[in-house]
Formats: structure tokens, C-alpha cells, sequence
């Protein structure tokens, strides 16, 4: 496989969206990139993630669907492609996933610490000051009340909205058939398919194959990533701003299209 943006015969573009979906600028940055390119014909979104935070994936699957109107966006599923994951796959032109691959999800999930009675064994008690009646929903010092959980929930439901909006507006279909399947279930790739939500069967080199159909690419072509380099600066950044979520985190706080993880008795 071909590294670098090569200026010769005609190619084809991979993008990957792997891991945990924590921020959209690097898979953006290389969409623009590939679309620069004349020489570049389609562009495959290499998925192997079980999702992430919702900003991310929604800004991401934007800029697919703005990129379709330029290019061709074929979508190839690795291991998982959930939730987040499959948020942003579901705006691309095909879907090509493997029988087993691991993907739907289609939900939102929020999840909260209580530490009130753990801190009474210790002796230790949590003092907030607020200007908000809510401004504290989500404390790990105390227990949610009945109304706070509502509020909580009405916005993940209106998220959770968005999600079904995109899927059934990415892969053509009517709301009412992807409410039924909008419950947070996994699927295969292959009852995937059956769904609607994938539309073949088939592995990286496969989805290569049918974006050169779609393109009508003749003879031979090039496969071509970027080569990723990262500065020093880049990196200490990145790794401030791992930090810095990662604390965020710690407090509960925060809307996922992910896959939720199996609980560990």
C-alpha cells in the first residue's frame, strides 16, 4: 500500500476513524486534503471504533456528507463500527461491512458517579456553592432528584433523536424503520445488512474493489494514505488536552455514542 499524496495515475484515498471517538480534526483535516487532490477519485472510511463523543461524530459525519457532493465516500467496517462509530459511517455513499463485524448501537449513553454514601464512611462531606438550582445535576455528592433525572433524560432522548434522524437520512430509510432498531442493540454485519444499515458484505480490499467501480477507475490504481507525523508541540498538546477531558470525565459529565462496555461482577 502506497504512502503520500502521489501525483501520477488516478487513486484511492484511506481515511481511518479508529478507537474511541474523542475529537474530529485529524479525520477532517485529511478529507480536505483528499479532496484537494484531483488525482484522488474516492475516498474509503476505514471504521474500526465503538464510537465516542457526540460533537466528534456529528462534525465528522458532516463533513462526509458535504464531501459526497465532490467525491465518492465508501465506508469499510473493521472489527466494530458502533454507535459513534456507526454514526459516522451511515453518511457515506456504501457500506461495506464483514459478516462478524460488530456495529449499530444506535443510542446515547450518560453515565454518573455517586460517591454520598462512601464519603459518610469516611467522615467527608461535599460542600457546593451554586448560583443555579440545577447547576450541580450530576453531583457525585448526592443522589439525582426525580425532576433532575428528567431533565437528564429528555436530553438524552433529544440527542438520541438526532442519531435516528441521521441514520435514517444517510442510509435512505423511513424513521419507522429505524425506530424499532434505535434500542442501543448490537448487530452484525450480517443482520446489518438485513436491516438496511449495510449494504454488502466484505472485507478492506473488497470496499477498495467497489469504489473503483463506482469511480469507473480502468486498469490500475494507487492506494494512498498520508503519512502521519506528529510534532513535539503536537504532541505534548495533545496529550494536555487528554488530560485535561480526562479530568472532565472523572466528573460524569459527558454524551457518548459509544458502546457501552460489559459490567464486570
Amino acid at each position: 500500500m502506497k504512502s503520500g499524496l502521489l501525483q501520477s495515475r488516478d487513486k484511492i484515498a484511506i481515511v481511518e476513524v479508529t478507537g474511541v471517538i474523542t475529537e474530529s480534526s485529524e479525520v477532517i483535516e485529511e478529507i480536505h486534503q483528499y479532496l484537494a487532490d484531483d488525482g484522488v477519485k474516492a475516498i474509503i472510511l476505514r471504521v474500526d471504533s465503538p464510537g465516542g463523543r457526540v460533537g466528534p461524530s456529528q462534525e465528522i459525519y458532516r463533513e462526509i456528507v458535504k464531501a459526497k457532493v465532490k467525491k465518492k465516500i465508501i465506508t469499510s467496517m473493521g472489527s466494530v463500527a458502533a454507535s459513534g462509530g456507526y454514526y459516522v459511517a451511515c453518511a457515506s455513499d456504501l457500506i461495506v461491512a464483514n459478516p462478524g463485524t460488530i456495529t449499530g448501537s444506535i443510542g446515547v449513553i450518560m453515565e454518573f458517579s455517586n460517591f454520598e454514601e462512601l464519603l459518610k464512611k469516611i467522615g467527608v462531606k461535599g460542600v457546593v456553592i451554586k448560583s443555579g438550582e440545577h447547576k450541580d445535576i450530576g453531583s457525585p455528592f448526592r443522589e439525582m432528584t426525580p425532576e433532575e433525572k428528567m431533565i437528564m433524560q429528555d436530553t438524552l432522548d433529544n440527542v438520541h433523536q438526532q442519531f435516528i434522524r441521521a441514520v435514517a437520512k444517510g442510509r435512505n430509510l423511513d424513521l419507522a424503520k429505524v425506530i424499532p432498531i434505535a434500542d442501543g442493540r448490537i448487530f452484525t454485519g450480517e443482520q446489518a445488512k438485513q436491516l438496511g444499515l449495510v449494504d454488502k458484505m466484505g472485507n478492506l480490499q473488497d470496499a477498495i474493489d467497489e469504489a473503483s467501480k463506482l469511480v469507473g477507475i480502468q486498469g490500475k490504481f494507487q492506494v494512498v494514505q498520508p503519512r502521519k507525523r506528529m510534532s513535539l508541540w503536537k504532541f505534548l498538546m495533545k496529550e494536555m488536552v487528554s488530560v485535561f477531558i480526562e479530568a472532565l470525565n472523572k466528573k460524569g459529565f459527558e454524551l457518548n455514542y459509544r458502546l457501552a462496555p460489559p459490567s464486570v461482577y
